[in-house]
């Protein structure tokens, strides 16, 4: 576990631009039951979030005509068993941290591996995901 003294600001980046913080399994899974779009961001303490994932994520929100209908993060490394929830919504893909999910009432669409974050600028991010907004948030 990493003190609340690090994580919380880094909780609150995304907490400021309207997600929902799902710090435990009943959250995430009363989250994962709503209709519409979903993007469940799993944050992380690694440069990768902070530099890319993060940013990317405020940036496609700021610039996106379309939205999705629900914004929630867990947090790896934080919310264990919130983040093992979530995850079990993400299978087939392996645990990664971060990563970006998006789910269309309940069913996986989308999924942005760390691998997918890792060496990628913040506007590359946020470029890929005004694209699947597109594809999975408009009727």
């Amino acid at each position: 576990m990493y003190p609340k003294e690090l994580t919380d600001p880094m909780k609150h980046d995304l907490i400021s631009v309207g997600f929902e913080d799902l710090d435990t399994p009943e959250k995430v899974e009363a989250a994962m039951k709503r209709q519409g779009v979903t993007m469940v961001v799993v944050n992380s303490v690694c440069g990768c979030a902070a530099g890319a994932a993060r940013p990317g994520v405020k940036l496609a929100l700021q610039h996106a005509p379309v939205k999705p209908d629900h914004l929630v993060t867990v947090f790896a490394g934080v919310d264990k068993e919130a983040v093992a929830k979530a995850r079990e919504y993400m299978l087939p893909y392996p645990p990664s941290s971060p990563s970006i999910a998006i789910f269309k009432n309940g069913d996986l669409m989308h999924f942005i591996e760390r691998h997918h974050i890792e060496g990628r600028s913040a506007q590359m991010i946020a470029e890929h995901l005004v694209d699947a907004f597109h594809e999975f948030c408009e009727a």
